[in-house]
């Protein structure tokens, strides 16, 4: 494998003099024989002799002074450091360091030649923990605080060691839950921001939908990012109820306002103001109408000014009918008032962010888990209403398919012609940003009566059918194909009949 005074001596022999009497070529053909033992299987059986000696000695080339090819400049003013290392060993351990040392490799013809390269986004201490590990391949874990353990992860995904990336991943969660889940924000940040880092974001995941709690009492919660607490509450699986998810959002946004009384009665109007600024992209998460009559009086109503005024009215309206503590069978149960607001815009032909003075009322007239998915029941409630809006949750999905009728439905097979109908779709119904809305463009068929079927629009391009499913198709009277062709199953379907407050 090696020439002279090496070659025919078993590697676990080699001496850290014999490594230094090579050339670099030949140095570069004995980390080749070693992955090739590794490779074979032979690891099993040197393992206990060869293994930690290589690594002993590999570990003293890194010590040396005297053989190194290559500075390595560490960090930013004042916190830099320069480390000595060998261009071979760097080329064979990290992918990251062989595409930037390949530009050097033609350029340096003469042994003297010194290659210096700058890393001045790694920290000189974690920098100096990695490159330990890819010379010597030993990381005691251990001996490090949590947090410098995230550090060397970072440093690892940097230098993309993949090995280690995953190996650090794994000893957090099954070492280091407990603080990880009382440092949740940093842990989130952390594994979102890089796409290696999948099992850290299935920790958060998984507690984010069963243990929701945990995050709200860690230590960092208040300062966890505005669209880490959104994407926390929107969660489709989360177990927490809705008067929990407002007094823990409601601490958060006070948090962000340190100078807030404490009693909210003693607000003033720039008080109101600042906290409303700070919450306004949580209110259409919140499911207030889930709550009974004292949750909303003892926990939303002394916090009232900073919802939105037509949501504001609709809430108290509604506790005021309901009689207190019953369950109330027509709330909305697919969108939520964020879509309630998008859709009112659409009617009146808005621009998104054209300011809205009067919300319509929706008003639930026909659920199908409720009142039942048929076409003859669809007929039986709906038939010469107008101006209803029908909403569509697809099963197994976040889709949402809708659309607008302004005129009346009926039985009659004919067609109905209205230039101001609508159909539309959510592609993932947290997200109402992410949607289309195609309108009618021949008016004499907007819609359908079929007796047969649910609510027809155009030349049955979509449409809700007898059997619990929903038809798609290339759009003829429509602008645009809202979603993929194709028969999709319904989950739950809802109408609305609106109208202006």
């Amino acid at each position: 494998m090696i020439k002279s005074s090496v070659s025919g001596r078993r590697l676990s022999e080699l001496t850290y003099k014999d490594i230094h009497s090579v050339t670099q070529h030949q140095l570069e053909l004995f980390f080749i024989s070693c992955i090739s033992f590794e490779i074979q299987g032979l690891v099993v059986m040197y393992g206990n002799k060869f293994l930690p000696k290589l690594s002993e000695n590999l570990l003293e080339i890194l010590e040396d002074n005297e053989f190194y090819d290559i500075t390595i400049e560490v960090g930013n003013d004042p916190y830099v450091k320069i480390f000595r290392a060998h261009m071979v060993i760097l080329n064979y351990r990290s992918p990251y360091l062989r595409r930037i040392l390949s530009t050097y490799v033609n350029k340096k013809k003469d042994d003297g030649i010194l290659v210096h390269i700058k890393l001045p986004n790694i920290l000189p201490e974690t920098f100096q923990i990695i490159l330990r590990y890819i010379y010597g391949g030993r990381l005691s874990l251990e001996e490090y605080d949590t947090s410098d353990i995230i550090k060397i992860l970072i440093t690892a995904n940097e230098l993309n060691l993949q090995e280690l990336i995953t190996h650090l991943q794994l000893f957090l969660i099954e070492n280091k839950k407990n603080w990880m889940e009382q440092n949740f924000n940093l842990i989130f940040k952390t594994s979102f921001n890089n796409d290696s880092f999948l099992e850290l974001q299935n920790f958060c995941t998984e507690l984010m939908s069963n243990e929701p709690e945990k995050i709200f009492n860690s230590i960092d919660f208040i300062s966890l990012s505005e669209k880490s607490l959104i994407s926390l509450i929107q969660h489709d699986k989360i177990q927490m109820n809705v008067i929990q998810v407002w007094e823990n959002v409601l601490k958060w946004g006070i948090a962000q306002n340190p100078g807030l009384p404490s009693d909210p009665s003693s607000y003033s109007k720039n008080d109101f103001n600042a906290l409303m600024n700070t919450l306004q992209q949580f209110i259409p998460f919140i499911k207030f109408f889930n709550l009974n009559n004292k949750e909303f009086l003892s926990k939303v109503y002394p916090y009232k000014k900073i919802i939105p005024k037509d949501l504001r009215e609709n809430l108290i309206q509604h506790f005021i009918d309901r009689p207190n503590n019953k369950p109330e069978s027509n709330i909305p149960r697919i969108i939520t008032f964020q879509h309630t607001e998008l859709i009112s815009k659409w009617i009146d032909r808005l621009k998104i962010t054209d300011k809205i003075n009067n919300l319509y009322e929706f008003k639930l007239i026909l659920r199908g888990s409720r009142d039942g998915f048929s076409a003859s029941k669809f007929h039986k409630i709906c038939d010469y209403k107008s101006h209803t809006i029908l909403v569509i949750k697809i099963k197994d999905s976040n889709e949402i398919l809708g659309g607008y009728n302004p005129i009346i439905w009926k039985s009659d097979g004919s067609c109905g012609s209205t230039e101001d109908s609508f159909v539309f779709s959510f592609k993932n119904k947290e997200n109402v940003e992410n949607h289309i809305l195609s309108r009618v463009k021949v008016a004499g068929y907007a819609i359908v009566n079929d007796p047969n079927r649910g609510p027809v629009f155009g030349a049955y391009e979509f449409l809700l059918d007898n059997n619990n499913s929903v038809c798609v198709q290339n759009p003829v009277y429509y602008e645009k194909l809202i979603n993929d062709r194709g028969i999709f199953s319904v989950e739950e379907y809802e109408i609305f009949q609106i109208k202006k407050d």
